[in-house]
């Protein structure tokens, strides 16, 4: 290799967006490298799914992201969509399965897409150098970038930035992309950890850590949004697909209302039950309903105790309160240890929805996690992956 590698292409980060954004501009002819630090491509998509990557859903909107910008992921993902990546699967006949909400999996292992994206960079030329380590980025003289790497120094024209997010630091993550736009001068949002589990206030934690492995199927809100999904109660405090999602949109010091019973107008059933002269106790019906521990961690005991025929209206209400309205402060989150996804990032207005590139920088890409861009769970951070790498392989 001479002092300095030219390509027309160097990619950073050989993740999910990384990696399509190679295929796609090594299929128009540029030479292309991918570099990453971890000592193999693809960790995230591995772990993904419990080892099983929801690499898409069937029903994919721009109202399952966040973004100080809610309009700048519609194009991505209108011109590279869930049923383009699907084909892309369905090409190399990975078998794969539905689950809830349109969630697709793979039916055997995350392998098979990661295997999927090599095989494709292979056939078109990519090469991968990893691992990696970049300890310089820097204009270079005449237009392009120059990188100065633990395998050399190398010299681009365009430059792709698909670091990802802060999330799941053992994984390898790190700032190094919000480090590089803010070097050029382009706007970072403030970060933190999406889709994680949310812990709970001592007080609470002495009450519910108790019933640590018992999931009940509820609606969690968080002012105007709502999730029904799973709650899982955990050692730590409160995770499962419902907190997941409202963890995304959750602020500190505010509370979270759950309705445990989401299916049913509990206080007129229980009126209902009273008129019919029904003798059992209260904590027995309801234990047809939920856990008798989740019930006796939501109810006081003297209530629970009382018979259904001698409640009062106001006990009824109660009842009907602290199950379907039971409001709860977290005391914060576990953090980027075991969330799922980065909120915030570079910001999409510095960027070319259609391209990716930096409107100042030219030469300049980021696409992926690292874009203030964050989908809800279920698929859509990855979608999110292939349409914007995707796009930008088309103009790099």
């Amino acid at each position: 290799m001479s002092e300095t590698e030219s390509v027309d292409v160097l990619v950073i980060g050989a993740g999910a967006s990384g990696l399509m954004c190679a295929i796609e501009a090594a299929k128009r002819g540029r030479s292309v490298r991918v570099l990453d630090h971890a000592n193999r491509p693809g960790k995230k998509i591995l772990m993904s799914g419990g080892g099983r990557c929801n690499f898409t859903n069937y029903t994919v909107e721009p109202e399952h992201y966040i973004s100080h910008n809610p309009h700048f992921c519609k194009s991505a993902l209108k011109r590279f969509n869930q049923w383009d990546f699907l084909a892309l699967v369905q090409r190399y006949k990975i078998p794969f399965h539905e689950r809830l909400h349109g969630q697709l999996f793979c039916d055997n292992s995350a392998k098979d897409i990661l295997d999927m994206l090599l095989a494709e960079g292979r056939q078109q030329g990519v090469e991968l150098k990893i691992p990696c380590t970049i300890q310089q980025v820097s204009r270079a003289a005449g237009g392009g970038f120059r990188l100065q790497t633990s395998q050399g120094n190398m010299r681009c024209q365009s430059l792709v930035v698909a670091t990802g997010g802060l999330s799941i630091p053992k994984m390898g993550a790190t700032p190094f992309g919000y480090q590089v736009a803010e070097q050029f001068g382009i706007k970072v949002w403030p970060t933190h950890a999406g889709l994680v589990p949310l812990t709970l206030q001592p007080v609470d934690k002495d009450v519910f850590s108790a019933l640590t492995g018992i999931a009940v199927p509820c609606e969690v809100s968080f002012q105007n949004r709502c999730f029904k999904e799973n709650l899982l109660f955990t050692h730590r405090g409160l995770s499962g697909p419902a907190i997941l999602q409202i963890s995304s949109y959750w602020q500190p010091g505010e509370p979270l209302r759950i309705n445990c019973l989401p299916d049913i107008q509990l206080f007129k059933l229980l009126k209902q039950q009273r008129g019919q002269g029904n003798k059992l106790k209260l904590k027995t019906w309801l234990a047809e309903h939920l856990p008798k521990r989740l019930l006796q961690a939501l109810l006081p005991e003297p209530l629970l105790e009382c018979s259904l025929v001698d409640c009062s209206d106001k006990q009824l209400q109660q009842v009907a309160d602290h199950i379907q309205a039971w409001h709860i402060k977290p005391n914060g989150s576990e953090g980027y240890r075991t969330a799922e996804v980065t909120l915030g990032g570079v910001d999409c207005d510095a960027l070319s929805s259609k391209t990716m590139e930096c409107l100042r920088v030219p030469g300049l890409y980021f696409i992926g996690e690292v874009v203030d861009v964050t989908g809800w769970l279920g698929g859509y951070n990855f979608q999110w992956a292939w349409s914007s790498g995707w796009c930008a392989g088309q103009y790099v």
